[in-house]
């Protein structure tokens, strides 16, 4: 570039032009030499020379200061990005790491770190770190007040030193001191990243060498810590705000969780209750249970026995029922539901009274609010058997006293006396059975009692306690098969032996009072028999039978004992009643029999061996016979004359 400069020896010579020129295309400060070493080349003089490096000198400062400017609005361009990127973060992590990372680029560093202060132990601590290579350095912790950075969070005040581990100005402590080695640092800038009037913590900026740093870079991290704060906070507060919203939203979906386990129970305490009300029982309560609750559910009474059942549950097993016989102790004992396995059991109780368990299969888990619909359930359950038995105790009270009006012959057939019946559905012109039980000891007959009773209400019957025993009245034809029915079911009921003696059909209440007695004749003859686990009317009890009978009916016997005899006899005009009548008669003997029937022994054999046929095995047992026998002499006697 020609730099020459035209002047007249005796001309001031005005400043030239050529520096704003070189201002305007941002030239080097070599390039503002130029005009200078033109001016002494053309022969200027000492006054224009002068002026042109006063205009030299003004344009340098010009361009620094516009330097400055074009600095300055880089980083206010960077400040303002850096501030928009903050703002689009959510994270806080990330937002640590993003202005670490921005600090070290702006002020052209080696390192940059960050340390946030933690009020319960006065310290500031290493947070985050861009550019530190060190591990001890990267755990550093700083006791407020101590070393450069515990100092700047001590007193809000930024602080640089341009050697640190040289610089008296700042409390050193070994193990700050080692870290900083460690890593290599040298000068150190920190500046407070402030809230209000409360530090959180410290920004800094560090180099491996003595460059240290001026104020204006003092000045720019200072307003970086400024926006980091603040995005710090906000993170802080969004945290916090998306903390309080999930918590808000898990506590809302606690309230509709509750509301709704509320909702079922009080709808599944509806349901139960309106059972009570129209009359229901145990199982209409279980399938409320196992329809709101899901799974099955067993209802056992106070032994352990079942009582109703819903939701198709599988039989307990003998280990299961013994758990479920302790936990309903417990459960009692505790006063709410206790679990075991997949089994769910509440007792049913009122007051000191056990009535029974209830025992809810489920692979689900049973919240509080369903535990207390199963203890609800097991209440109204103790409710229902409580109504049940008054119930049944009110109307067994007035089974009682019919069937002792009946028994003791005060039946006077009036009108009042049908109605009577009548509102217990008893129809006193069907044919009934008597039946007297007999059981060991009183709890037996109590339990019997009440057994009795519901048998009785649910067949039409009557039933009451009597002293020693317990006597039914029951609808029926045949009361040798209803007698051993009873002993069968009873028994099984109670577990222990029962002894039924029956009586009847009986068609006119005159009669109740001898089919009574008949019916305790016969108990007492199947006791005296040994036979005191079964049940037997006068027919089934033979020739006693026979004897105790009040009808005696001797063809009744005949035809139980020599029926099949008799009738081929009669049919076929063969005289096997002789033969037997004969054989006994001599004592067994078939050469005897032989001798008195005037026949061949073989005969007489063959005639025993269709006897046999007829009449089945055993019948020369020492018990069987002497019924024959009687039956035979008792046909003699119906039959006199002469007998071929």
């Amino acid at each position: 570039m020609n730099w020459a400069v035209t002047l007249h020896p005796t001309m001031t010579p005005t400043p030239p032009t050529v520096f704003l020129d070189l201002l305007a295309r941002e030239a080097s400060p070599a390039e503002f030499e130029g005009p200078l070493v033109a001016a002494r080349a053309a022969g200027a003089g000492p006054e224009a020379l002068a002026e042109l490096e006063a205009a030299q000198l003004a344009a340098l400062r010009v361009r620094a200061i516009m330097q400055r400017y074009a600095c300055r609005e880089a980083e206010l361009a960077a400040l303002f990005d850096t501030a928009g990127e903050l703002a689009a973060l959510r994270d806080h992590d990330a937002i640590l790491e993003a202005i670490v990372h921005r600090a070290r680029r702006l002020l052209n560093a080696d390192v940059a770190y960050m340390t946030l202060n933690d009020d319960e132990p006065g310290d500031t601590r290493m947070r985050v770190t861009d550019g530190a290579v060190s591990a001890a350095f990267r755990r550093l912790r700083v006791p407020l007040g101590d070393g450069l950075g515990g100092l700047v969070a001590q007193t809000a005040m930024p602080y640089s030193s341009d050697h640190y581990l040289k610089d008296p100005q700042f409390r050193h402590r070994t193990f700050i001191d080692e870290a900083v080695a460690e890593e290599g640092l040298v000068a150190i800038l920190g500046v407070p990243m402030r809230l209000g009037s409360r530090v959180i913590g410290v920004l800094y900026a560090a180099n491996r060498s003595e460059r240290p740093f001026d104020q204006e870079k003092a000045v720019l991290l200072g307003s970086l810590a400024a926006h980091a704060a603040v995005a710090i906070d906000n993170a802080r507060l969004l945290a916090e705000n998306r903390r309080a919203l999930e918590e808000l939203n898990t506590a809302g979906a606690k309230v509709r969780a509750r509301s709704a386990a509320v909702e079922r129970a009080a709808q599944a305490h509806d349901r139960i209750t309106a059972l009570v009300v129209r009359g229901g029982g145990a199982g209409e309560v279980a399938a409320v249970v196992t329809e709101v609750l899901g799974g099955s559910l067993h209802v056992l009474d106070a032994d352990g026995r079942p009582l109703a059942a819903s939701g198709d549950p599988a039989p307990l097993t003998e280990d299961e029922f013994s758990g479920v016989m302790a936990a309903a102790h417990s459960a009692r004992a505790r006063g709410r539901t206790v679990r075991r396995g997949d089994l769910w059991i509440a007792p049913i109780s009122t007051g000191d009274e056990v009535l029974g368990t209830l025992a809810l299969r489920t692979a689900e888990e049973v919240s509080d609010a369903d535990r207390r619909i199963l203890e609800r359930a097991a209440l109204v359950t103790a409710l229902l058997l409580l109504l049940r038995r008054s119930a049944t105790e009110a109307e067994g009270r007035v089974r009682g006293e019919l069937l002792d009006d009946l028994l003791s012959g005060r039946a006077d057939g009036t009108e009042a006396f049908e109605a009577r019946a009548r509102r217990v559905n008893v129809d006193l012109d069907a044919s009934h059975v008597v039946l007297a039980v007999r059981c060991a000891s009183p709890e037996q007959r109590r339990r019997a009692a009440f057994w009795a009773a519901s048998h009785a209400a649910v067949s039409h019957g009557l039933a009451a306690a009597h002293s020693e025993e317990v006597v039914l009245l029951l609808p029926g034809d045949e009361p040798g098969e209803t007698a051993q029915r009873i002993s069968r079911e009873l028994g099984a009921t109670l577990a222990v032996p029962v002894t039924v003696g029956a009586a009847g059909p009986v068609r006119d209440p005159a009669g109740f009072p001898a089919a009574h007695r008949e019916a305790q004749r016969c108990a007492d003859a199947l006791l005296a028999l040994g036979r005191g686990d079964g049940g037997a009317a006068a027919r089934e009890l033979g020739f006693v039978g026979l004897l105790i009978g009040a009808d005696r009916d001797v063809g009744g016997f005949l035809r139980a004992t020599l029926g099949p005899v008799l009738d081929y006899d009669a049919r076929r005009g063969t005289s096997l009643v002789r033969t037997m009548e004969g054989y006994f008669g001599a004592g067994g003997s078939l050469s005897r029999t032989a001798e008195r029937l005037h026949i061949h022994v073989n005969t007489v054999t063959q005639r025993l061996n269709r006897v046999g046929r007829l009449l089945g095995d055993g019948w020369q047992e020492p018990d069987r016979a002497l019924e024959i026998q009687l039956a035979l002499r008792l046909h003699h006697l119906q039959s006199p004359g002469p007998r071929g």
